[in-house]
C-alpha cells in the first residue's frame, strides 16, 4: 500500500510538473493577435508616410522635414546604412543635380504592435519606384517600413536591390585580384 501511495504521489508530482512545465512553455511566446492589432489611426498614420514620400519625390523637403520627428532615424537599405532627418533631407537635395522622372507607385497597409521593443504604429508601403538618371530609365521595387509617432515619422526602414540599381547605370563587378 505504501509503495502504491508513495508511487501515486511521484506520478501525481510528475504529473503537475509536466502540465506546469508545458503551460509556462505555451505562455513564454504571445499569440500574434495579443501582440499585433490594427491601427486605430490607420487613416491619419499611413497619410503622413504618404505625404512624406510623395514630397521627397516632388522635392518639397521642407514639408517631408516636417514630416519627420526630431529623433528620426532611417534605416537601408544596406544594413550598414542609418541616417538622422537633417542627413536623410540633405541627401535628397541632391538628388536633382543626377535623377529626374522620379515616380512610386504604392499600397500601404498598417498596424499596432503592442508589446516589446517595437511597440506603436507601423506602417507598411509598397510598391515600385522609377527614375531617368544618366539617360537610363530605372525601376525596382522597394519595401518601407515605417514606425509614426504624434503624426512624424520617428524610425523608417527601407529595403531594395541596391546592386540591380547600379548594374542598370553600368556599374560592373569585379572580382578581387587572388593574392600570390
Amino acid at each position: 500500500m505504501k509503495k502504491t501511495l508513495l508511487s501515486g504521489m511521484l506520478l501525481a508530482t510528475f504529473l503537475v510538473i509536466l502540465f506546469s512545465t508545458n503551460v509556462l512553455a505555451q505562455n513564454t511566446e504571445p499569440r500574434y493577435k495579443d501582440v499585433v492589432i490594427e491601427n486605430p489611426d490607420a487613416e491619419a498614420d499611413m497619410k503622413v508616410v504618404i505625404d512624406y514620400v510623395n514630397a521627397l519625390i516632388a522635392g518639397d523637403l521642407e514639408k517631408a522635414k516636417s514630416l519627420l520627428a526630431d529623433n528620426y532615424m532611417g534605416y537601408g537599405p544596406a544594413s550598414t546604412d542609418s541616417s538622422n532627418a537633417e542627413q536623410t533631407i540633405k541627401g535628397w537635395k541632391e538628388v536633382p543635380n543626377f535623377r529626374s522622372n522620379q515616380k512610386a507607385n504604392f499600397v500601404t497597409q498598417s498596424f499596432r504592435v503592442l508589446l516589446g521593443e517595437f511597440k506603436g504604429n507601423w506602417v507598411s508601403m509598397w510598391g515600385t519606384f522609377s527614375f531617368t538618371q544618366n539617360g537610363k530609365n530605372i525601376s525596382f521595387p522597394f519595401q518601407y517600413t515605417v514606425k509614426v509617432t504624434n503624426g512624424k515619422i520617428e524610425r523608417g526602414t527601407i529595403y531594395y536591390d541596391n546592386l540591380f540599381i547600379y548594374q542598370a547605370l553600368g556599374y560592373k563587378i569585379v572580382a578581387p585580384e587572388k593574392a600570390n
